[in-house]
Order: C-alpha cells, then structure tokens, then sequence
C-alpha cells in the first residue's frame, strides 16, 4: 500500500506565499513521478507541477515563474513552493504519485489552499 500525506495549505493573501509538502510511505519504486495536482469548485483537476527522479519537471503554463517543485534526497518527498498566489490559484491541492509498468496513480486526501483578493 501507498500513503501520501499532504501538509502546507492554508489562506494566504493575495501576492503571497505558501509551500506544500508531501511524504509518500509503503511500497515507493526507485523510479517514479511525482506531482501537485488542482482542483477548483466546479472545474476539472488539473495538473500544477510534476517532477521525475531522473530531474526532470514541468508545469502548468499558469504557474510558470511563480511555482517551484522540488524533490526530497529521500525521492518519497515532494515540494511546491507557490509565489505571487493569486484568487485563480485557490483550489483543492493533491499531491500525486505515478510508479510502476502502467504509471499507477496514488493520490493524497488533498489540501486547501485559499487566495484572499
């Protein structure tokens, strides 16, 4: 079994900053993805920021130049460090893990993260 445990939300101001954290435990392959996600009331999740144990990371257009992810030494860990928050950028969080043949998806319970104008 895999657990991911977010941490990090919260209500920030407009311009502000937040950082999110995520611990994946259980069974964790050497190899894998992992992500923030983002869910808005009515509006589909979407994809924030992922980064791969090999370095590679990419992100939402939306987010470029204003969000960070970064991954722990440990690789079960992952970081978004939101800059310059904006009323768009409130949503439900979620962490994400993709691993093994068929990038298994595992998500956290997920955290909110609010943007005051």
């Amino acid at each position: 079994q895999v657990q991911l445990v977010e941490s990090g939300g919260g209500l920030v101001q407009a311009g502000g900053s937040l950082r999110l954290s995520c611990a994946a435990s259980g069974i964790i392959f050497s190899i894998n993805n992992m992500g923030w996600y983002r869910q808005a009331p009515g509006k589909q999740r979407e994809l924030v920021a992922a980064h791969t144990t090999t370095g590679r990371a990419n992100y939402a257009d939306s987010v470029k130049g204003r969000f960070t992810i970064s991954r722990g030494n440990a690789k079960n860990t992952v970081y978004l460090q939101m800059n310059s928050l904006k009323s768009e950028d409130t949503a439900v969080y979620y962490c994400n893990l993709k691993q093994g043949r068929d990038s298994y998806d595992y998500w956290g319970q997920g955290t909110q993260v609010t943007v005051s104008a």
